[in-house]
């Protein structure tokens, strides 16, 4: 059935409920699993009023964001191989997270991606966006979405 799962994770409780039940698909399809942690960057629009940040701030804040995605993927990496799973481990840094996901999941010849909702609705949802909604409807893939 699927042979290279996608998993997405944020490091969210919710999430980490998502990438167990892909760890346990996975093992019940003796799939390989692909576990991803989209890095936002750094905003670098000014406001008035607010105090410019100089480059190099920017790539400190953006490599400790990058440094703790990779600090929840080793431990995705970490139970999947507990369970003798084939689990690769991916930080990838883009604004554009639902893209990335979707991108992703063809590089690497996935055939699901799994992946939480948080339920958003009303203004949160329109405020906030919904990468599970953008996913859903432009990806190639199914999409296996958890609550």
């Amino acid at each position: 059935m699927y042979q290279r799962i996608l998993v997405a994770t944020d490091g969210s409780e919710l999430s980490s409920k998502a990438v167990d039940s892909a760890i346990a698909l996975a093992g019940l399809l003796k799939a390989e699993l692909f576990a991803l942690k989209v890095v936002q960057r750094y905003a670098r629009s000014y406001f008035e009023g607010s105090m410019p940040i100089d480059r190099k701030e920017f790539a400190r804040i953006e490599s400790a964001w990058v440094a703790a995605g990779q600090k929840i993927i080793d431990g995705v990496v970490a139970t999947g191989m507990m369970c003798e799973l084939a689990v690769h481990g991916l930080v990838v840094q883009s604004d554009l997270v639902a893209e990335t996901l979707i991108a992703t999941a063809k590089k690497h010849g996935c055939d699901l991606i799994v992946m939480a909702s948080h339920g958003r609705k009303g203004v949160s949802r329109l405020l906030l966006g919904s990468e599970t909604q953008h996913v859903l409807t432009h990806s190639q893939v199914p999409v296996l979405v958890l609550r």
